[in-house]
């Protein structure tokens, strides 16, 4: 019999499944795009994946805290000790730009931290899920092909457990080897003094947090801004594959529903 924790999985993998279907409809069309009051842009991809996974999801049984929904009052949030934490689109400039590296991203939040996270980027065919009991998961290529439009159960049948094996590589950083900080630059420096050879490899929107979940990067140094809907469910899928996920400064593991909902710089290792 499926606990309550691989209902609500079960729940987030069909509403991840169906935002993805929506926002791939808008891929293929073109979209027109608006911008914000912090000037970030919007689509209609993210504003259709907001609307099917709220009908999927609000209520069932906990509130919803999603970028593209209403603003929620931390006066009205700090009770909330268990809420599904979502970013319908994130990445939404690499969906402008074509590059397919964007993703529906599900967590559901539990005190503070994610107690479970989907992570579904459409366009590379690529789905990732974590229960914090029972580790993380992938489902990519053909495989997830033949599978999306049958919903949760099989692919949680099908998905191969996280980190995968790989072969022998150099310390490998997820950053952008072309546009580094120089912040980020500072501390890559110090891992070269400690690794010698460091090899970058870089993606957008969550799935930087997921290659590290994969074993294909050893660290992910993010010291420029996110919100807590870029990570949740990133988080969930890095934690379940046995990575940490702390703030830079003070070594603490990232918490959830804070007032200031922008999170700390952190690193992902």
């Amino acid at each position: 019999m499926m606990n309550d924790n691989m209902k609500y999985l079960h729940a987030a993998i069909d509403a991840a499944i169906g935002a993805g279907t929506a926002i791939m409809e808008v891929y293929r069309e073109g979209t027109e795009i608006e911008y914000k009051e912090d000037k970030s842009p919007l689509t209609q991809a993210d504003k259709r994946a907001h609307e099917h996974i709220s009908e999927k999801l609000e209520g069932k049984p906990f509130p919803l805290l999603s970028e593209e929904g209403r603003e929620i009052p931390f006066s009205e949030r700090r009770s909330w000790e268990t809420f599904w934490m979502v970013d319908p689109l994130d990445g939404t400039k690499e969906f402008i730009r074509r590059n397919g590296e964007f993703t529906v991203n599900i967590a559901l939040v539990r005190d503070g931290s994610p107690e479970l996270g989907v992570v579904y980027a459409p366009a590379l065919h690529r789905f990732y899920f974590a229960e914090r009991n029972t580790g993380s998961y992938r489902v990519s290529g053909d495989v997830l092909k033949s599978l999306a439009g049958g919903g949760a159960e099989g692919l949680v049948a099908n998905a191969e457990a996280l980190p995968v094996q790989q072969a022998d590589r150099p310390f490998t950083v997820v950053a952008s080897r072309s546009h580094l900080s120089p912040e980020t630059q500072s501390f890559v420096d110090t891992l070269k003094i400690e690794h010698g050879e460091v090899a970058f490899v870089s993606s957008g929107s969550s799935l930087k947090l997921c290659l590290v979940a994969e074993g294909r990067a050893d660290l992910y140094p993010r010291l420029a801004p996110t919100m807590e809907w870029d990570t949740a469910a990133g988080h969930a899928v890095a934690a379940g594959a046995g990575k940490q996920v702390r703030q830079y400064d003070s070594g603490d593991p990232l918490q959830y529903n804070k007032e200031n909902l922008l999170n700390p710089w952190f690193v992902v290792s």
